[in-house]
């Protein structure tokens, strides 16, 4: 599903294409390049591992545990995710088979695009459709990063996109999280002896 769509051809023509998709983004960004800084981080317990996770809204109700993966060839979203919003009559086919990173495999139960909307901007994005538990209700990839020409920041979880009207900034939920991956201890409670027990009741 990789690749790249320069041409292969004398090292000149390819560094022209590049340098025309550079100046290309470049007009195009009203406010200048995406940063980040230390109050971009404020709030955010560090040091963290924690997932980047979000919420966006779908026909104004919320769907929250969004997952940004950067590493994600496609984007996804739980069937049940789907049920509830009523949407199950606008899955179209084809199927797919996505593979996860060990390389197992799941078929989706088709595909449906839906407008997903934050910080005040919605855009038409095209998901997979899987039945399987995944730990979160929908995925966000590589496809709609480079849609909206995101930058997400792992460390900060924040993620910022331009927009006609500026750059715009989506913070993520860092406490949902860590309660996605949370691991709770078992503890084996002993109850205590009756004793009343062999007693003749009076």
């Amino acid at each position: 599903m990789g690749g790249t769509d320069v041409p292969i051809g004398p090292v000149m023509k390819r560094t022209k294409i590049s340098i025309t998709r550079e100046n290309l983004i470049r007009n195009d960004d009203p406010d200048g390049p995406i940063t980040f800084d230390d109050e971009d981080m404020e709030g955010i317990a560090q040091p963290h591992n924690d997932t980047f996770v979000i919420s966006v809204l779908v026909n104004k109700f919320r769907i929250k545990r969004v997952l940004i993966d950067l590493g994600s060839s496609a984007n996804i979203i739980r069937w049940r995710v789907i049920e509830q919003l009523g949407l199950l009559d606008q899955i179209v086919p084809p199927i797919w088979v996505l593979n996860g990173f060990n390389m197992a495999c799941e078929t989706t139960k088709g595909e449906i695009t839906i407008p997903i909307s934050m910080a005040g901007t919605t855009q038409q994005t095209k998901f997979y459709v899987t039945e399987g538990d995944m730990g979160y209700n929908a995925l966000l990839g590589k496809p709609w990063i480079h849609l909206v020409r995101a930058v997400p920041s792992t460390i900060h979880h924040v993620l910022k996109f331009p927009t006609p009207e500026g750059i715009k900034t989506v913070h993520g939920e860092q406490q949902a999280a860590k309660e996605m991956f949370a691991v709770k201890e078992s503890v084996k409670t002993i109850k205590a002896p009756d004793r009343s027990e062999g007693k003749n009741s009076k």
